[in-house]
């Protein structure tokens, strides 16, 4: 198969189905190769341990190498990780924005109408008391009592009736996912979306884009002749093509700088019914320490998806499900230093990741205010995320039990080509015409969910590629 195109984009997550739309409206030939299939909302059954296997690559399982091992789950799909996400949305904190323009160099101009736009197409509203359920009822209690700041999420949903499974599909396709907004956005304006396509390799030809390799099992080897091409593959898979195709390697940059937000969550057996299969799972937020790096959040789901978190085995294990509705949960993340590396062995990705001193210490401080809110909450009993009779200050790393969900940094931006694989235009310092967008350009952490950071960012890209400013928010509701 051979096309032709003004623009090839890889991926279709946050990154790239939105600059395919925002491209495709402008007026351009766009292609987007997608690595996954088309998941129909009538398959989502909300049984985790199924859907874990068909919307999650590796089934959910893919783990970091290093101290201590890190479950990175990603999704696999039209929609990328939007499609399993839980919607949070949070723009990019001004502090973060300062520290990116001072070192980095790195300067978007005014991104407040691309976070507008964004959250306009995906109808982002605050959650409400009564749809944020139980789990986060017994959070706020706890929050208020010791006068810490918080406050319930913002998140892209539309007629959302709380059914508490967000990570594993929604089944009434109430969160809106970048697979039910802006694809089909991008089809109704002509995109050409191949799923099941295998991005091999970015070609260039003097130094300057020239189109995309790929294979599918369907159409066999595909070639895509673009001058543009943007790849948006994520945080682990685009420093891989990059390196396949001979690209961003001049700075030593490339699949560097990995921070992954790691994550963990504690339990409470509280004396009333809090029933966390009711609700919005991650609903509520606790800021008081985000100064120190520390972020809560509700976490929450369906019974089979608390078995697979219980810090607990055997007969224990079956007493406290037994209490299932009486849990509550509460997640911890902490704004990392960059210290993973991703590499290729045999075709598969390698993510080295060594959890430092410093995060260790944040680690050990934020389970300490796990316990301490869930007490003010009035908990019965509190479950820790560690290692059997471990304390929290006395925790090791491979005491704690860690999760990571917003991997980034590996392609990072940063005008001086000596420091980043791209520059403050998201083209790779070494290729004119190879753009990436997603969470890979992300110089560090930002201590909130990045979805609508990546969002914005590309939507800043499309209308740069376009040579226009920014159109108004109103302009898409039309389409949406």
């Amino acid at each position: 198969m051979i096309l032709t195109a003004d623009v090839c984009v890889i991926g279709s997550g946050a990154g790239g189905a939105v600059l395919a739309a925002e491209l495709a409206e402008g007026g351009a030939d766009v292609v987007v190769l997608e690595q996954g299939r088309e998941h129909h909302p009538d398959s989502f059954t909300a049984r985790p341990v199924e859907m874990l296997a068909r919307l999650y690559r590796d089934g959910g399982q893919t783990l970091t190498l290093g101290d201590p091992p890190i479950g990175l789950p990603l999704g696999r799909g039209l929609g990328g990780t939007t499609l399993v996400n839980s919607g949070t949305c949070f723009r990019t904190p001004e502090h973060v924005l300062e520290r990116w323009r001072a070192e980095c160099g790195l300067d978007f101009g005014e991104l407040d109408r691309c976070f507008e736009r964004v959250e306009r197409a995906l109808s982002v509203t605050e959650v409400t008391p009564e749809l944020a359920g139980g789990n986060a009822e017994v959070v706020r209690r706890g929050a208020e009592r010791l006068g810490w700041s918080h406050g319930y999420l913002r998140r892209n949903a539309k007629g959302c009736v709380g059914s508490g499974v967000c990570a594993f599909g929604c089944p009434t396709s109430a969160k809106q996912h970048t697979g039910i907004t802006y694809v089909p956005r991008a089809r109704a304006a002509g995109a050409r979306i191949l799923t099941g396509a295998d991005a091999r390799r970015v070609l260039v030809s003097r130094g300057c884009a020239h189109g995309v390799e790929a294979r599918s099992r369907v159409h066999g080897s595909i070639d895509v002749r673009a001058p543009t091409v943007v790849v948006a593959g994520g945080t682990i898979g685009t420093p891989l093509l990059l390196a396949r195709s001979g690209l961003g390697a001049d700075s030593g940059q490339l699949g560097r700088n990995l921070s992954l937000h790691p994550a963990t969550a504690g339990l409470a057996l509280m004396d009333e019914v809090v029933d966390m299969a009711r609700g919005v799972p991650q609903s509520f937020y606790i800021d008081e320490f985000s100064s120190d790096g520390l972020m809560f959040e509700t976490v929450a789901g369906p019974p089979s998806y608390v078995a697979m978190s219980l810090p607990a085995a055997g007969r224990r294990h079956a007493q406290l499900m037994e209490q299932y509705r009486r849990l509550a949960q509460l997640g911890l993340m902490v704004s990392d230093d960059a210290t993973g590396r991703v590499l290729e062995l045999a075709g598969r990705p390698l993510v080295y990741y060594r959890l430092s001193d410093r995060d260790l210490g944040r680690f050990r401080s934020g389970i300490e205010k796990l316990r301490l809110l869930f007490e003010a909450a009035g908990a019965h009993e509190v479950l820790l995320p560690l290692a059997p009779g471990v304390r929290p200050q006395g925790a090791r790393r491979r005491d704690l039990r860690l999760m990571a969900f917003h991997p980034l940094g590996t392609a990072r931006a940063d005008a001086s080509p000596e420091r980043g694989v791209v520059g403050a235009d998201l083209q790779l310092h070494d290729a004119p015409g190879v753009y990436v967008a997603d969470g890979s350009v992300i110089p560090g952490a930002l201590g909130v969910n990045p979805q609508l950071t990546i969002m914005a960012l590309a939507t800043h890209l499309a209308f740069e590629l376009l040579e226009r400013p920014v159109a108004a928010p109103d302009a898409a509701l039309s389409r949406v």
